[in-house]
C-alpha cells in the first residue's frame, strides 16, 4: 500500500503532465481546437480516476497497528478507503459533467476565435462573416453547411488576400458521401419492409441523399425481434433523453412509422414540443 498510494497519484499527475506537454506541442490554434475537443476529457477523467485510486492506497495505510490487532478492521478499512476513493470519483465525475463543459467551452472559443496570423508575412488576420466567406468555399463546402454538418471558419490577410480556411463540426450530423467525399449525405426516410415480432427479426431500409451530389444511398437495417407494438406506445411515465443542455440541438425531426406503411414526418423547435406531440400524436386523428 506504501508504494501503490503515491504510485497510483504520480500516474495521475504524469498523465495530466502528458496532455499538457501534447497540447503545448501544437503550434496552431486549430490543433489546439481539435486536440482539446477530442482529448481533454479523457486525460482528465484518467487523472482523476488514479488519484481516487491513490486515495484508497492512501486510506488503506492509516491506523495498520489497529488492523494487527483483529483481522476484522481489516475489511472495515478497506471499505471505509473504497467509499472515501469512489465519493472521490462521484464529485469528480459531478465536475466533469457539469463544471468542464463550461470551462471547455471557454477555451474552445478562445483557440476558434483567436486572430490568426499569416505565416508568410506575420500579419493579422480577419476572420469572414457568413456572407464573406462564400466566395472562398466551393459548392461542396457551402452544401456542406448548408446542411449543418460542417462548419468553414475562413480567415484571410487584408493586404495580400492570403486565406486560411479551418474545418469545424456542425451542429447536426450528416454521413460522408462516399463519391463526392463532402459531408452531405443525410437521411432522407426509412422504410419498414418487414415487420419485427416475438419470433423473428424485422427489417428497415434507410434512405440517404446527397445535397451535393444527389447520390442515392440505402442501407438496410435489422429490427430486433422480442418487441411487440405495445412495447412502443408512448404513456405519461415515457422518458425522453434530456437535450435542453446542448446547445447545438437547433431542430428535432420525428418520424412516425405505423403498421400499415404509413409515414408522418414532423419538425420541432425543442424538446418539450416534441414530447407533447409524442403523448398526444395518434394516426387516427391525423387522418381526420
Amino acid at each position: 500500500m506504501y508504494i501503490l498510494a503515491p504510485s497510483a497519484v504520480a500516474l495521475g499527475i504524469i498523465i495530466l503532465v502528458v496532455f499538457k506537454l501534447l497540447l503545448g506541442s501544437k503550434k496552431e490554434l486549430k490543433s489546439k481546437y481539435d486536440f482539446v475537443s477530442k482529448f481533454e476529457y479523457n486525460f482528465l477523467f484518467a487523472t482523476h480516476a488514479s488519484i481516487a485510486l491513490g486515495i484508497f492506497f492512501i486510506c488503506n495505510t492509516y491506523k495498520q497497528e489497529t488492523v494487527l490487532l483483529s483481522f476484522i478492521w481489516f475489511f472495515i478499512r478497506i471499505f471505509i478507503s473504497l467509499c472515501i476513493g469512489v465519493l472521490y470519483g462521484y464529485i469528480a465525475q459531478l465536475m466533469l459533467k457539469y463544471y468542464y463543459p463550461g470551462v471547455q467551452a471557454k477555451k474552445l472559443h478562445k483557440y476558434r476565435y483567436t486572430p490568426r496570423t499569416n505565416p508568410n508575412n506575420g500579419n493579422e488576420m480577419k476572420l469572414l462573416s457568413e456572407e464573406e466567406e462564400d466566395v472562398y468555399l466551393d459548392e461542396g463546402m457551402q452544401a456542406e453547411e448548408d446542411v449543418f454538418s460542417v462548419d468553414y471558419d475562413v480567415w484571410i490577410d487584408t493586404e495580400t488576400g492570403d486565406t486560411k480556411i479551418e474545418k469545424y463540426e456542425g451542429r447536426l450530423s450528416a454521413l460522408k458521401c462516399d463519391r463526392c467525399g463532402f459531408q452531405t449525405l443525410k437521411l432522407e426516410k426509412e422504410e419498414v419492409i418487414k415487420d419485427a415480432s416475438t419470433e423473428q427479426e424485422g427489417e428497415l431500409i434507410k434512405h440517404y441523399k446527397c445535397s451535393y451530389c444527389k447520390r442515392i444511398k440505402r442501407k438496410n437495417v435489422k429490427l430486433s425481434m422480442g418487441k411487440t407494438e405495445s412495447d412502443y406506445i408512448l404513456t405519461e411515465q415515457s422518458q425522453f433523453v434530456n437535450l435542453s443542455n446542448s446547445k447545438k440541438v437547433i431542430l428535432i425531426k420525428v418520424a412516425i412509422h405505423s403498421n400499415e406503411g404509413e409515414i408522418k414526418n414532423y419538425e420541432f423547435q425543442n424538446l418539450n414540443e416534441a414530447q407533447k406531440f409524442l403523448r398526444e400524436f395518434s394516426f387516427k386523428k391525423s387522418i381526420e
